[in-house]
């Protein structure tokens, strides 16, 4: 048996919050639930054969909703699920189910590419099963309209699959769908606007966010970084106007929201690089699928969880380790100051 630190020691079926040493209140788990994905974009998993973790370093469906169950006693209460692309994993829709019917859960959201929203599971969507299953919000990537451009990006030519998942995800019933593209200078620049359109037209909510370096150094260069107060303006000179900013709209996430000109559309912007104030409201831990607690996505820390879910620690021990992370959570990201990454984005969760 390891010996696990000392910390608050909460009663079962207690919940508190804890707060980090800059009185950012901690109330949001991002999951992992596995490193494997059915496309391959570039800013996210390498160009080398990417290596997926054996089955047994990955946490069960049970022990990641035992570490969720230890976290809502510390003040989680918004999820957000992720992969890799967390729709490959098998019986996902049974995990979804167990973890809406979680006390101390309110808040459920899935991250995903959204090619996989319309399969058919037992003549039902994939998005209305989540739906059913207590999800509210889907995060959809989408960094582009065309489909050569997509397939480029992805590797994939699943550019249909993703129309007809959030086809089908506005017919389950999502309380909210989010468009996220990462900018890249190069590429984006065409398709701002194509993206907002679609946004409009379809009601979702779209999000340009900065490349950052997280799977790799050389994936950030003068080549392709596209600041986000760079794309503002492109849009600005697309639709004749000034995006007017709306700091009264908050999301859970550092999106700063714009008003887009002469029409009843926010669009976020994203800025991890450009924006000096990104970390000041962060809420969020990071748990990967191989069970390690992650306090910040720019940083190197990580805490293991899976060692001791499987050497028998009680849930006191557990709450005691989520409590030492969150002490140890930095006040900023460290991407602008020569981070060096210790894993691929596709291995830490979108």
């Amino acid at each position: 048996m390891h010996h696990y630190p000392a910390g608050i020691l909460l009663q079962a079926g207690h919940t508190g919050h804890v707060e980090d040493r800059f009185g950012h209140r901690i109330s949001y788990l991002r999951v992992s639930v596995t490193d494997r994905c059915n496309e391959r974009c570039l800013y996210c998993i390498p160009q080398e054969l990417q290596e997926w973790l054996p089955r047994t370093s990955v946490l069960s469906y049970e022990e990641i909703l035992r570490t969720i169950s230890v976290g809502t006693r510390l003040g989680i209460h918004k999820v957000r699920v992720t992969g890799g692309e967390p729709l490959t994993r098998r019986d996902i829709t049974g995990f979804f189910r167990e973890l809406g019917q979680m006390p101390g859960i309110d808040d459920i959201g899935v991250s995903t590419n959204g090619t996989l929203l319309s399969k058919l599971e037992n003549g039902v969507t994939m998005a209305e099963h989540l739906v059913k299953a207590g999800v509210r919000t889907a995060n959809v990537s989408l960094d582009t309209l065309d489909p050569e451009a997509y397939a480029h990006a992805t590797g994939r030519d699943y550019l249909p699959r993703v129309f007809e998942g959030l086809a089908a995800a506005k017919e389950a019933g999502f309380q909210s769908i989010k468009l996220n593209a990462v900018l890249q200078k190069g590429t984006s620049e065409g398709q701002l606007a194509p993206l907002l359109d679609f946004a409009h037209e379809h009601g979702h909510l779209l999000r340009f966010i900065e490349l950052m370096p997280v799977s790799t150094k050389d994936v950030l260069s003068e080549d392709n970084f596209l600041p986000t107060n760079t794309a503002r303006r492109l849009l600005e000179s697309h639709y004749d106007g000034e995006l007017v900013a709306r700091p009264d709209f908050k999301t859970n996430g550092p999106a700063s929201y714009y008003q887009v000109p002469g029409r009843e559309q926010l669009v976020g912007f994203i800025g991890a690089m450009t924006n000096l104030h990104f970390c000041e409201s962060c809420n969020k831990l990071r748990l990967t699928c191989d069970g390690k607690l992650r306090p910040c996505l720019g940083s190197y820390l990580e805490f293991d969880l899976l060692t001791p879910l499987r050497d028998g620690a009680t849930d006191d021990e557990l709450a005691a380790l989520f409590q030492d992370v969150v002490d140890k959570k930095p006040k900023d990201h460290d991407f602008r100051d020569n981070y060096q990454p210790n894993r691929k984005m596709v291995a830490i969760g979108g």
